[in-house]
């Protein structure tokens, strides 16, 4: 199989689970519509990829976990969402197309953007969406995404992005900026395949340094 048939085949896993999870209506409907407006816009999936690649890799079959690995595009959907406030980098196009705060509002787009956040969460913390992971290894994933994402990681790297406007960084801050902006999650996409799965130290520490690679040489 070569390359683009693979990620092909993984996007779509993700994204038939992601059309099915958000299927029945919510209430407000305009939430759910700012949630699925940003989340279909055409994303590549990259960090559920990963995620799916990484537990192929350690031996399982990349289906036993998709539920678990599309959290990683909710919490990536929101931080787009969020970057893209005037608050943030003002941006008025998102992939060719009008911003989530262009369409729906301020106020919409920031809870479209935590809800997103939110149900990352109750995702990865429902042990019923897959039979081959163990609630003790899917706590263990429920942490790590949480940690690359908060205050040690893409967050903390967002708010140095913010901080290093109209500045000239040095190469420790930008380091800073790569790293945990966008390294953080791109590195807990690789490692939660192996901590899904249940792999020692030796098959994580090996996928974590490709991780790290990849988180640092991102964009």
């Amino acid at each position: 199989m070569d390359l683009e048939t693979y990620l092909h085949e993984k996007r779509d896993l993700v994204d038939t689970f992601l059309k099915e999870y958000y299927r029945i209506p919510h209430t407000p409907p305009v939430l759910q519509e700012a949630m699925r407006y940003s989340l279909f816009a055409g994303g590549k999936r990259v960090r559920p990829v990963l995620a799916l690649a990484s537990y192929e890799t350690c031996g399982g079959n990349p289906e036993d976990i998709v539920p678990y690995a599309s959290t990683l595009e909710l919490i990536h959907t929101y931080s787009l969402i969020h970057d893209d406030l005037p608050s943030m980098d003002n941006d008025d196009l998102r992939r060719g197309k009008p911003t989530n705060h262009k369409v729906y509002g301020e106020a919409v787009a920031i809870l479209a953007g935590d809800a997103l956040l939110t149900d990352a969460f109750t995702i990865l913390s429902d042990s019923s969406l897959s039979s081959r992971v163990t609630p003790a290894n899917l706590l263990l994933a429920l942490r790590e995404v949480a940690l690359a994402s908060g205050l040690d990681g893409m967050v903390a790297g967002q708010v140095q992005d913010i901080l290093s406007e109209n500045k000239e960084p040095d190469t420790e801050t930008l380091r800073f900026i790569h790293t945990h902006k966008t390294g953080t999650l791109l590195r807990a996409s690789v490692r939660i395949g192996p901590i899904l799965f249940g792999s020692n130290q030796k098959v994580l520490d090996a996928l974590t340094a490709y991780g790290e690679h990849v988180g640092l040489h991102s964009r």
